[in-house]
């Protein structure tokens, strides 16, 4: 951990021991940590000081931590990685916190080093402090509110490919992988089926049908990326 620079976390779990041991581990590894255990709270200390990431619990007195959130996406001025931290493992809680804002999931037991390089990750690929909107070329992502645009038009995309745009725009101009994308949705455990498949063709039928040139492109061998229209 020492060969990047400390982070900003503020964790937020009403479960005492699990905090305390969170928060242990983070400190241990160099960052600085708040700490909260209700949900009312830490979206008043995560408005008044952005950190850098977010490591939320799901079940929450005041607020939960969809709610939480959710009230957070609109109220920030800056984009706050959110991670998390649920007992919750189903597709359906899955999608409830994509569709609230959430950045990753990590389900409960976990590993702390997991945890660790989640952080990480989560602080690299957000660029600390940027603003929420993304734009690329004539898509416009923003992550307050969970919505796109391509052209000024607004697209209709269900949460799990919203989240797999929101990866890919993120990412752009390099390809990613779909076991990449796979695991910026599932995480750990993705689904039996190829569920990936499905939703590519969601996005694609929101993100390009209706207009005459497509984005998404797919690389054989490789994975997908975006590519923006000269026009």
């Amino acid at each position: 951990m020492n060969e990047v620079a400390p982070l900003h976390v503020l964790v937020v779990e009403d479960h005492g021991p699990l905090r305390t041991q969170v928060v242990a581990l983070l400190r241990d590894a160099g960052h600085a940590v708040e700490e909260a255990s209700d949900g009312r709270l830490a979206l008043q200390m995560a408005l008044e000081q952005p950190p850098d990431v977010l490591v939320l619990d799901l079940g929450l007195p005041g607020l939960d931590g969809v709610q939480l959130c959710r009230a957070l996406r609109e109220s920030a001025s800056v984009h706050v990685p959110v991670l998390m931290l649920t007992a919750r493992d189903s597709l359906d809680d899955k999608a409830q916190g994509f569709a609230a804002g959430a950045d990753d999931y990590l389900v409960k037991p976990f590993a702390g080093e997991e945890l660790l390089w989640r952080c990480r990750a989560l602080s690299r690929r957000h660029r600390l402090g940027q603003p929420h909107v993304l734009v690329l070329g004539a898509l416009r992502l923003d992550r307050t509110r969970g919505r796109a645009e391509r052209a000024d038009r607004s697209l209709d995309l269900t949460p799990i490919a919203y989240q797999l745009l929101l990866h890919l725009a993120q990412a752009w101009p390099r390809v990613v992988t779909r076991s990449e994308l796979v695991r910026s949705v599932w995480g750990d455990e993705p689904p039996e089926s190829d569920a990936l498949r499905s939703h590519l063709y969601l996005l694609r039928q929101a993100l390009d049908k209706p207009f005459g040139t497509p984005m998404l492109k797919t690389v054989h061998g490789v994975g997908y990326t975006l590519e923006l229209p000269r026009a």
